[in-house]
């Protein structure tokens, strides 16, 4: 507080020289005032910067007080409920399984705090086994190719030979035969991977093909499979198109056999619409629950099947610049070129 008798005591010098000197005082005070907006608006908008590069990251990021109190994390930790509880902050870079995910787990430290990251590499995880599942699958079907292959003839040498009575006996043996040299070709094919052969060939010329893999495959049941083919013109590789139209019959049959009903029935037809040429499969088994396997190599929820008829159908289809969709309203699928 100014004394007013000092200031009264002044000469008026000495007073402008005062007046001067508090009027620089005040406009450095508003000098300080303003520097200090700026460099709280440049601070929180830092702030906000990297907390919405934080938030931007695909992985889960937690940032973790001395005291174990969570000092910022984005939204994809907020998702994962329960798994901060479950890391061990003492190490730096592991893997941790949780809720059926696999997570790799980065610590770093700095200014007091600990950095941790989350990362989901369950997808990794899942192409790793299948890569190793592949070697030994495509090893396993080299070995069994060759035995097979000879038993296969003597099967058939045999069943020429044998008795009228024995002949049915024999058949089941070759359709058993057939089923595992079908489950090779399959295994090969998908563990090579697949190159398409176009052709242009009528539609009704996989009747045939099909009706005879339907001979070879077993099944007690009364199932009516019928074709609804029109003599129409398309361009794909015949065979491929073949083993995916025999991946869908085969799966329909077996979900039937499975099924509490003693019939069924499966048909297969096409149909064009616009610029798309559409196969439509639909079965009378019941819909189906897990859709999220369904096409997860070496996967299967039936008691017959290897997991790889989906599989390898939906790789020969993509091969073709084409889809499968699962429809929602019945049971069954469709093929659309």
């Amino acid at each position: 507080m100014i004394d007013k008798k000092m200031l009264e005591s002044l000469d008026t010098k000495e007073k402008e020289f005062f007046k001067q000197t508090l009027e620089g005082l005040i406009e450095q005070t508003y000098a300080v005032e303003k520097e200090y907006k700026e460099l709280s608006n440049s601070y929180n908008n830092l702030q906000n910067f990297l907390k919405q590069i934080v938030e931007s990251l695909p992985n889960a990021i937690w940032v973790i007080e001395d005291s174990g109190d969570i000092f910022l994390q984005n939204s994809e930790a907020k998702k994962s409920k329960g798994l901060i509880n479950h890391l061990d902050i003492n190490k730096k870079n592991y893997e941790i399984e949780y809720n059926n995910i696999y997570y790799l787990i980065k610590i770093n430290s700095a200014y007091g705090k600990k950095i941790i990251s989350a990362t989901d590499i369950t997808q990794e995880k899942r192409s790793e086994r299948l890569a190793s599942m592949g070697q030994i699958a495509a090893h396993l079907s080299h070995e069994i190719r060759n035995p097979i292959g000879s038993v296969s003839l003597i099967a058939s040498t045999l069943y020429k030979k044998v008795e009228e009575k024995n002949k049915p006996l024999v058949s089941e043996i070759r359709k058993a035969i057939w089923r595992v040299e079908r489950i090779i070709k399959a295994t090969l094919l998908f563990t090579k991977g697949v190159s398409i052969n176009k052709s242009k060939f009528f539609i009704d010329s996989l009747v045939d093909d099909l009706n005879l893999a339907i001979s070879y495959y077993s099944y007690s049941k009364n199932i009516k499979i019928d074709f609804d083919f029109p003599k129409i013109v398309i361009e794909a590789d015949f065979d491929l198109l073949s083993i995916v139209l025999q991946n869908f019959i085969f799966n329909a049959i077996d979900a039937i056999e499975d099924d509490k009903s003693e019939n069924g029935f499966i048909t297969l037809s096409f149909k064009q619409e616009s610029t798309k040429n559409i196969f439509e499969i639909l079965d009378s088994a019941p819909q189906i629950e897990n859709k999220n396997i369904l096409y997860e190599p070496f996967k299967t929820t039936k008691t017959k099947g290897h997991g790889l008829g989906l599989a390898l159908s939906l790789e020969i289809i993509k091969a073709h610049n084409a889809d499968i969709v699962l429809l929602d309203n019945k049971k069954g699928f469709n093929i659309i070129f």
